[in-house]
């Protein structure tokens, strides 16, 4: 299984980026997805998941109000809505594959990952 993100770039602050992460295949078991991201001198950290269903989207505090994880099931995509950007949030952003249905915070739960997409904020 292949994840390619895109959808990053340069934007000032305030401003809105939407990312999008596709999977090569089906991997025969459904899947939560996640989106996590590291920044310069910094560890990985959550953003945010989506369980199969749908019906969980845990976020992390930092992001809760300004950004929106969905999914497209028919597509094996996932998709993160990034509003009210702000020079913290800059950074390389990986989507990743779940090892399980849930939308786990923990990365050690995913084990398909995406090759990152830099996203920079300007103040």
């Amino acid at each position: 299984v292949q994840l390619q993100a895109s959808g990053g770039g340069l934007v000032q602050a305030g401003g809105s980026l939407r990312l999008s992460c596709a999977a090569s295949k089906r991997t025969g078991s459904n899947n939560g997805m996640g989106w996590f991201r590291q920044a310069p001198g910094k560890e990985r950290e959550f953003v945010a998941g989506v369980s199969w269903s749908g019906a969980s989207t845990p976020y992390a505090d930092s992001v809760k109000g300004r950004f929106t994880i969905s999914r497209d099931r028919a597509k094996n995509a996932v998709y993160l809505q990034m509003s009210s950007l702000r020079p913290e949030d800059t950074a390389i952003y990986y989507c990743a594959l779940s090892r399980t249905s849930y939308a786990s915070t923990d990365y050690s739960q995913y084990n398909y990952w995406g090759q990152g997409t830099q996203v920079t904020v300007s103040s």
